[in-house]
């Protein structure tokens, strides 16, 4: 099983979401996590779509994609030519006797404390995938009570992109 990160540029017009989730659905298709967002371009979206699978169930997927009328144009992100981004905001429950440690566990992973409250505090990250799971695992010895992640967005290195 491998883990592939999907570009897709598509129209940016209402349905298209339903029409690319669908897909995925309608063959039994898990989506790990998916991210859409405006382009530079209002005309069109960029989605990111994260799936796990074997080589032929990602190929099987690209194509697809591709034959969606509302898609014009798909890439997958290699890991070593692109930068690939998520944020996480966890919120904390602690005591001032407490509140110092979180906070020095977010100052080596350079997280930002965005609210603070007396019984806990909001931390945001963003970064790897990885670099996210080690900090959440690190918080595991204090009560978190929300967690919210969005999901992975990125973008291929160098010259490679989406038209």
């Amino acid at each position: 099983m491998r883990h592939a990160v999907f570009s897709i540029l598509v129209e940016n017009s209402s349905g298209v979401l339903s029409r690319v989730a669908g897909l995925f659905s309608r063959r039994g298709y898990n989506i790990d996590s998916l991210t859409v967002g405006e382009t530079q371009d209002p005309k069109y979206s960029r989605m990111t779509v994260t799936v796990t699978g074997d080589d032929d169930v990602l190929e099987q997927i690209q194509k697809q994609l591709t034959k969606l009328v509302d898609v014009k144009e798909i890439m997958e992100l290699p890991q070593d030519a692109s930068v690939c981004r998520e944020l996480v905001l966890v919120k904390v429950e602690c005591d001032a006797a407490h509140r110092q440690e979180i906070i020095a566990i977010s100052d080596v992973f350079r997280a930002k404390i965005v609210d603070v409250s007396p019984e806990s505090v909001i931390i945001e990250l963003t970064g790897a995938q990885n670099k996210l799971n080690a900090f959440i695992e690190l918080l595991n010895g204090f009560k978190i009570t929300e967690l919210a992640r969005t999901g992975i967005t990125g973008l291929a290195r160098g010259a490679a992109n989406l038209k």
